[in-house]
């Protein structure tokens, strides 16, 4: 079978955009290709530069993004400059996606909405520039997993004068929260380090990796730098490249990603949770579910996630905006593998049953009958459900299971 191409993200000293190109960059991302491709943005005012250096005795590339102008965008005309380019479909919906997710956080931590939300540094131009340029670095190495370590973040801090941010940055923290990624703890080396992962950095990682290290064969490895050189610890990033036999893993199969959609509600009932999800399903949701959380003041509250094509994304947000109380909702590309399935008719002594088969590699490795059909025979023949269920399924293994 194919092999699948994995990139293991290693937080060594931070996660930052830089940083990230930077790796991709030192793995064999052309620097030209990655300016032709984000010259489809249609957007200026910034010149790229990479360069060999060092950060404690480690040879990397440092990928600077130099400004030339300080031009403030707002979300709206960074997710049109995506939306309206000629990237690849791939490109375009992984970077709507983490630009997303970098601006509900931000809306959370100034308690405000995408249509207000004044951007300060993140305006900047470099910020599509690193999440786009990722992306297309990703999509050039023929990658199709992305997986990662635990993140370091340097030591909480509060903020050093008035007015100033702790570390980690508020947004940075939203979105570690938002999918429970694991972080490395205070140590002494991080003590005056500041800021180590940026929220654009926590953006890229937590919306395109899985948390963990797969096993895979490492071909490659490249580090990316960042703009700090503390002694004690090098300020980098790491990705492995390499490959991992979709054999190692015999009881699935890779499928398109797919979206997860989450939201956290308090004070709604639960005829509105039934109904949102029925209109979630009718626009092609794959999976609704509802998980009993505690939220602020020690109010009971519920997280409602969804997941839907990539395609479907637009009218499952519309659905969860009109017809919950929520103000915001976390978006999060994630991988699924589905094991392939067949439906099939048998004749039982209780009547004609449909069956639901699951098949790994073409051979059936389970039989579920329909309960639809079960529900019939029960009423027809006046037996309990789980008796004809149990009869029909043992009926189903032994004509269908070799």
């Amino acid at each position: 079978m194919p092999n699948e191409k994995i990139a293991y993200i290693q937080s060594i000293g931070g996660a930052s955009g830089d940083m990230m190109l930077g790796a991709l960059t030192d793995l064999g991302l052309p620097v030209d290709f990655l300016e032709t491709e984000l010259a489809k943005l249609n957007l200026d005012g910034y010149k790229l530069e990479a360069r060999q250096e060092t950060r404690c005795e480690m040879r990397g590339t440092y990928l600077n993004v130099e400004l030339l102008d300080r031009a403030k965008y707002s979300p709206k005309q960074f997710l049109r400059s995506v939306d309206y380019s000629d990237l690849s479909d791939s490109v375009k919906d992984q970077s709507c996606l983490i630009l997303k997710a970098l601006w509900a956080a931000e809306c959370r931590v100034h308690g405000e909405t995408e249509d207000v939300l004044e951007l300060e540094e993140l305006g900047s131009v470099d910020t599509v520039v690193d999440v786009v340029g990722s992306c297309i670095g990703f999509e050039y190495l023929g990658v199709t997993g992305i997986h990662s370590g635990p993140l370091v973040i340097g030591n909480a801090m509060p903020p050093r004068w008035a007015g100033g941010y702790s570390n980690p940055a508020p947004a940075t923290l939203e979105l570690i929260s938002a999918v429970g990624a694991p972080v490395v703890g205070d140590k002494p080396m991080y003590e005056e380090a500041g800021e180590l992962t940026t929220p654009t950095g926590a953006a890229l990682i937590t919306t395109l990796a899985s948390f963990g290290r797969p096993a895979f064969s490492v071909d490659r490895v490249g580090l990316g730098l960042g703009t700090k050189d503390p002694a004690s610890f090098p300020n980098a990033l790491r990705i492995w490249l390499g490959a991992m036999e979709q054999s190692d893993a015999v009881s699935i199969t890779p499928q398109d990603q797919v979206v997860l959609l989450e939201t956290n509600l308090d004070d709604v009932s639960g005829l509105v949770l039934g109904y949102a999800q029925e209109r979630l399903f009718a626009v092609g949701a794959l999976d609704v579910w509802n998980t009993p959380i505690q939220m602020k003041k020690n109010r009971p509250g519920t997280l409602l996630s969804v997941l839907v094509p990539k395609d479907k994304e637009r009218l499952a947000t519309e659905v969860i905006l009109r017809e919950t109380p929520t103000l915001g909702i976390r978006t999060r590309l994630t991988d699924r593998h589905v094991a392939d399935r067949q439906m099939v008719s048998i004749e039982t002594a209780l009547g004609t049953v449909a069956v639901k088969l699951k098949l790994l590699e073409g051979q059936a490795i389970s039989a579920a009958p329909e309960p639809d059909d079960v529900r019939r025979i029960a009423i027809e023949t006046g037996a309990p459900f789980q008796e004809v269920y149990q009869k029909v399924s043992d009926e189903a293994r032994r004509q269908l299971l070799k």
